[in-house]
């Protein structure tokens, strides 16, 4: 009858342990949905009417430092809170700013492009087409797979990962890391850091091979090429960086000078990440755009606006059609590269986007935000499928998982890839959820304040995040580890 009692007891702690953390949830997601009504909020645009409208509210016309689009804000803020007390969804428009705007003539407008960028869609499409049917193709095979083995492959997989400990932490630079890479056969992890260099270390030892040094800035992103580590001539380009200094290299093994120097943005350079074909680098600039360049020939392709405020993050669809960008507007969107158009619009953030991640299954995004949240989206239905309350401040990175294979059978090695997904938070924490279900799966504490990066290896061994305190960690499974 005790121990009855004890597991009652138990139990009634388990339960009222998950409703805890679901009424947390639920707090957490409303006051985001508060936020985000209050981004729809009509208000003027012109700094005179916003003075107004606040002196009408009883508010400060302006605060001591403040600036005109900080004034917005804070007028948007103080009449949401208002709209939440009387219970309102949105404010009235103003009728002499809804009439000015009816009289605007909304007209579509297109920048010529060359002939150069002319030929790389025809490529991009060429090259995507196939590798969409043959992924198609797999999802169907997979789907025929018995429900029966899909559990027993996913309790063997979440097991492992569930494992992840850390195996040590080193000191990478002189100033924060700001993303790490692992190289496509596992062996190499690169840094960039924000004295400007860009480090290559052994794995898992974690000892250094070389500094390659060419960026005068701090470094934002960083990308190995698709075939680096496996095809590719140590002589020809292998790795992408892009920094402060408003220039994007490429980089060999052979020289820690750069090959080539792209120059063409107008401000700080954040994120870079190669195209599936290794043919072309996306860069994300805090100039509000994101550019397309070619690396045979390092001259610039396309530079493509549609961002309000600073593009912070960029990443290639798998098949190579798409890409993605994040911006500090708060808002994604997805580019069909082969005609230019904009393919989704990703919007419900109330911060910016700090990163974005294509699942391998070409149609679900993770978009990772500001407002301590990850999103996840499907372009089949053009909206958020989930939102997950990930992290206690900024979502910094995210990352799904993409052939991480191991040695698992062949049938494993096909439902194994983007099965879950890692993401790191200036809360201190790289955490991995389930990419099924979004469900929590491991928290991996580091030694740093702020992660800035994180990275799976492709053979599923090892795991790797870059901090504010200048450190990157290594983790893999630990069979001490219990379950």
């Amino acid at each position: 009858m005790a121990d009855l009692t004890l597991d009652t007891l138990i139990d009634d702690g388990n339960y009222l342990g998950s409703e805890r953390a679901r009424l947390e949830n639920k707090i957490l997601l409303d006051e985001l949905e508060r936020k985000k009504k209050a981004r729809s909020l009509a208000v003027p645009t012109d700094d005179a009417k916003v003075k107004a409208r606040l002196r009408e509210i009883g508010e400060p016309i302006t605060l001591f430092g403040e600036r005109a689009a900080d004034r917005r804000d804070r007028l948007i803020y103080v009449l949401s809170q208002i709209n939440a007390a009387r219970g309102e969804d949105a404010m009235q428009v103003d009728e002499e700013e809804s009439s000015e705007e009816s009289e605007e003539e909304v007209e579509e407008f297109y920048t010529p492009g060359s002939l150069e960028l002319l030929e790389a869609r025809r490529r991009i499409a060429e090259y995507s087409l196939p590798r969409a049917q043959k992924r198609v193709a797999q999802q169907r095979l997979d789907s025929k797979i018995p429900l029966g083995r899909i559990i027993d492959i996913r309790k063997k997989i979440f097991a492992e990962v569930r494992r992840f400990a850390e195996l040590g932490s080193q000191i990478g630079d002189d100033r924060p890391i700001s993303q790490v890479r692992f190289s496509p056969n596992s062996q190499i992890l690169a840094t960039g850091s924000w004295s400007g260099n860009v480090k290559l270390w052994n794995i898992p030892n974690c000892t250094p091979i070389r500094t390659l040094r060419g960026h005068t800035d701090r470094v934002g992103g960083v990308a190995w090429h698709p075939q680096a580590t496996l095809a590719q001539s140590e002589d020809a380009v292998n790795l992408v960086s892009g920094a402060g200094d408003m220039s994007v290299n490429l980089w060999s093994f052979n020289s820690e000078t750069p090959l080539s120097v792209m120059k063409g943005h107008a401000d700080r350079i954040c994120r870079v990440a190669f195209h599936p074909s290794g043919d072309y680098v996306a860069s994300a600039s805090f100039d509000t755009s994101w550019r397309l360049w070619d690396v045979a020939t390092s001259k610039e392709l396309l530079l493509q606006e549609g961002h309000s405020k600073e593009v912070y993050s960029v990443e290639f669809q798998e098949d190579g059609a798409l890409v993605a960008s994040g911006g500090l507007d708060a808002i994604g969107r997805v580019w069909d590269l082969r005609t230019g158009r904009t393919a989704m619009v990703l919007d419900g953030h109330v911060q910016g986007i700090f990163s974005i991640a294509f699942s391998p299954n070409g149609y679900q995004i993770a978009t990772g935000s500001g407002d301590d949240t990850i999103r996840i989206w499907d372009m089949r239905s053009l909206k958020a499928l989930y939102t997950i309350p990930g992290h206690l401040s900024n979502v910094a990175d995210t990352l799904d998982t993409d052939d991480k294979t191991g040695a698992q059978e062949a049938e494993e090695r096909k439902y194994r890839s983007g099965l879950y997904m890692a993401s790191a938070g200036y809360d201190g924490l790289v955490k991995i959820w389930s990419a099924d279900d979004w469900q929590l799966l491991r928290t991996l504490p580091t030694d740093g304040g702020k992660v800035m990066s994180v990275d799976l290896s492709n053979d599923g061994k090892y795991l790797a995040s870059g901090t504010y305190t200048r450190n990157f960690q290594m983790f893999a499974p630990d069979e001490s580890v219990a379950v």
